[in-house]
Formats: C-alpha cells, structure tokens, sequence
C-alpha cells in the first residue's frame, strides 16, 4: 500500500473567492452593513422573479414623482359623455342610467361620471358600452360616433 500516493481530485480547482455584490434582506441587515463602511446602494427592481416583462407603474410614479409639473389624468371627454347619454335616449326603449349600467355590469354613479366626461377611460367598461349602444366611443376623432356595427338592411 505504500506504493500508491493519495490524490485528492478538485482540492486546488476553485480559487480565492472574489468579493461580490450581495443582496441585504431587512432593515437590520441594512444598518449593520451601514455600520461596517460598507457600501449600500438600494435600486428598485421592476421586474421581479421569473417575470418575462417588468410592471412599468413603477417607473410611471418615478416619473411623476421627478416632474414638478402636475399631471392632469386622462378622462374621456365630453363629447364622449354626450355621446353616449344621446345614444340612451335614443334607443327604443328608452334606457335610464340604473338599465344601462346594469347593462354593462357597472354601476349609476360611475356611467354617470362618464356621460359627465369626468371618469378615468377603463377599457372594459368603454367596450361594455360600446356593444350596449352599438357605437364607437374609443379610437380618433372620426371614428367615434359611428355604429360599431353596420345595420343588415
């Protein structure tokens, strides 16, 4: 047996660990590492885990937060608004704010910041509408106001 000498495969293989960047979970860790001189720098991280594309609300408040400016937000507009308290009229019955509300799964006060032209443009609810009245109420200028659909006659 004194003729075999021992080898130890992968002892030298790693080298000197090099310092890295680490994250700090806590205020507690945070502190101590302040306490230390070491050097924190925070970042936001807009996308987070296994996320293929980040949320970019974050960046949007950023934004926001730099500007001095206030933001008016968007709102749909009057003539939108008018738009659609005409086309309620005019359909055959007539239809009150509660009907058509409950037509499109929303509630009064809400349709009626939006034949106000107060309410924020929510997607859903503009497209609810849309197949209720059977008019286009999103895209430019010309196109809104017309049928969505052209009738069969």
């Amino acid at each position: 047996m004194s003729d075999w000498d021992t080898v130890t495969i992968g002892s030298k293989a790693r080298a000197g660990q090099a310092s890295r960047e680490t994250v700090v979970r806590g205020k507690g860790a945070l502190n101590a590492a302040q306490r230390s001189g070491l050097i924190v720098g925070q970042e936001k991280k807009f996308a987070v885990g296994n996320a293929a594309k980040g949320n970019t609300e974050g960046q949007r408040q950023k934004k926001l937060d730099e500007n001095p400016d206030i933001i008016k937000p968007k709102t749909v507009g009057v003539e939108v608004g008018k738009l659609i308290m005409n086309k309620r009229q005019e359909m055959e019955p007539k239809l009150s704010r509660d009907q058509l509300a409950k037509k499109c799964n929303t509630t009064a006060n809400i349709l009626g910041q939006y034949e106000n032209g107060t309410a924020q443009p929510d997607q859903k609810i503009l497209d609810a509408l849309e197949r209720a009245l059977n008019v286009r109420l999103r895209g430019s200028k010309d196109v809104i106001g017309t049928p969505r659909f052209k009738s069969k006659k």
